[in-house]
């Protein structure tokens, strides 16, 4: 399926609401560290609640680790500061979805490392800052996942 990346996330529910949204869309999760809490913190565990055993987490010491074990896949960086909304690309299976920590971001020279058609954003309306991270990584995920057809879903 997708590979659904965190850099360096801050608040455990978010993480643990994005796990749980892994392993109900066959998703690979990958958290880039550091961490901004433990990765036994009770609000991670009840967010994911049993879900931590079906999702595949993968955890990185750094970007360029992250970046060395991927292997197939189109990087695309989500952000506020993008101008290509999420539902202009045609997704393909193993695509990689790159979100930035909750209360800053992507740094700009990782946002912008990949093509302009790869730096996607949600619109929203003018002057608000930004979606919760789980809700932003929940509505690209589906967005592309319905440009497969849903495949591999549970009917």
């Amino acid at each position: 399926m997708f590979h659904v990346v965190l850099y360096q996330p801050e608040i455990p529910p978010n993480t643990g609401n994005v796990m749980r949204l892994c392993a109900n869309t066959g998703c690979r999760l990958h958290l880039i560290e550091p961490l901004g809490f433990s990765p036994d913190d009770a609000k991670l565990r009840r967010a994911g609640l049993d879900y931590s055993d079906w999702a595949s987490v993968a955890r990185h010491p750094s970007v360029a680790a992250f970046l060395a074990s991927i292997t197939s896949g189109r990087l695309f960086t989500v952000s506020t500061h993008n101008r290509t909304v999420y539902t202009a690309p045609r997704y393909r299976q193993q695509d990689v979805f790159l979100f930035g920590p909750e209360t800053r971001g992507l740094p700009p020279d990782l946002r912008d490392s990949v093509p302009e058609g790869q730096r996607i954003t949600l619109p929203m309306i003018p002057n608000n800052r930004s979606l919760n991270l789980s809700n932003a990584v929940s509505v690209v995920v589906f967005e592309a996942w319905r440009q497969l057809g849903f495949a591999e879903r549970k009917t």
